[in-house]
């Protein structure tokens, strides 16, 4: 019998539409032809929306969203459309909070023939999950702000933290038994100057002491942002705070050579959202330049949580085809965009990765 799936569509902000058609495109003709049905279901939020409505994520976008078994949404928000408070519209951050999306998952992966800032040849395949719902987004547009001082609110709590670090081991021990890492897990925190994250690390060395066939280990944020460029290889699996993973997964897109090859999944309990890592980028909108690999990149992990989660192995190898292609396409170095130091644009890209598909 064959299992159809309904995907609500986030279309986004600037180019945001230009990198998610086809996007959708790929996964249906991938789709067509390997047993299982992707419904679309598009809905509106974001920047140019709150400009025209005043509302930047509507009830019955949130509502669908909710109902759909995975959300893909591109990139959002505009610089120049703001909140009343000089805050960035940013519906994604909303839909973690309100979908509990706790596993912010954001591969760092250097490939093979890859443009790298790095000065090596050694391979780089490692996860930062990030706490998508707390720590120092907890107050995100509620903060104190008086005429001499501001104050925002780091929160840690037991009930996202446990999941968390489940998530974290789960996820080393599934790339150890596929080959992909070695099996060990890296806290990122700051545990030698706050409280709360000596509670997060607390946590951390519960879990671990439950997994003793995966390595545990412990890194300041500082530290790791140092071992980031010096040794990328030595990590597998990393988990920290919102803030600290916030800032961390732009420093390993920009090992990967930028933006334009990071995509990222949001993943609670019963609800995932995925998309890249990259921002809007109004400067080129409309122009057919832009980097569509994140986004299809994101639309990869997609395919890979429904078919953990509804056992389809057939998405499984869909997600790890269309993985392989940009890989091919990136490694070959001929057909890329920009920002990758190539001249092609959107349309060239999308056709290169078809035609690695076929």
């Amino acid at each position: 019998m064959t299992k159809t799936f309904n995907i609500a569509v986030f279309e986004g902000d600037g180019i945001g539409p230009e990198i998610m058609a086809p996007t959708v495109e790929l996964l249906a003709r991938m789709a067509a032809g390997s047993g299982y049905e992707l419904g679309w279901t598009h809905l509106p939020a974001g920047a140019a929306h709150y400009a025209k409505t005043g509302e930047s994520l509507p009830a019955a976008s949130m509502d669908g969203a909710r109902a759909a078994d995975a959300i893909l949404l591109s990139a959002m928000g505009l610089p120049s459309i703001r909140y009343e408070d000089g805050t960035e519209i940013a519906p994604q951050i909303e839909l973690r909070k309100a979908l509990t999306l706790f596993a912010g998952v954001r591969p760092v992966t250097i490939r093979p023939g890859q443009p790298t800032p790095l000065a090596t040849d050694r391979p780089v395949d490692f996860v930062l999950i990030r706490e998508s719902t707390e720590g120092l987004f907890y107050t995100q547009g509620r903060g104190e702000v008086e005429p001499d001082e501001a104050r925002e609110t780091l929160r840690i709590t037991r009930e996202i933290s446990e999941p968390l670090f489940r998530f974290a081991f789960d996820m080393a021990q599934a790339r150890k038994a596929s080959g992909q890492g070695p099996g060990k897990v890296t806290c990122v925190d700051k545990a030698n100057v706050f409280r709360a994250f000596a509670f997060f690390r607390e946590m951390f060395d519960a879990e671990a002491a439950k997994h003793p066939e995966i390595e545990a280990d412990h890194a300041y944020v500082d530290a790791t942002a140092l071992w980031m460029v010096e040794r990328p290889w030595s990590f597998d699996v990393m988990v920290t705070e919102n803030m600290f993973g916030d800032i961390l997964s732009d420093l390993g897109a920009g090992l990967m050579g930028g933006l334009g090859l990071a995509p990222s999944a949001d993943i609670g309990t019963d609800h995932a959202v995925f998309q890249p890592c990259h921002g809007s980028a109004p400067d080129i909108a409309g122009q057919g330049v832009a980097n569509p690999m994140a986004m299809i990149l994101s639309g990869a992990m997609m395919l890979d949580w429904l078919a953990g989660r509804h056992d389809v192995p057939a998405m499984a190898a869909d997600a790890k085809r269309l993985r392989d292609a940009v890989d091919a396409v990136v490694s070959e170095g001929r057909v890329l965009t920009r920002d990758l130091g190539g001249s092609a644009d959107t349309a060239q890209v999308v056709a290169a990765i078809q035609g690695a598909l076929a």
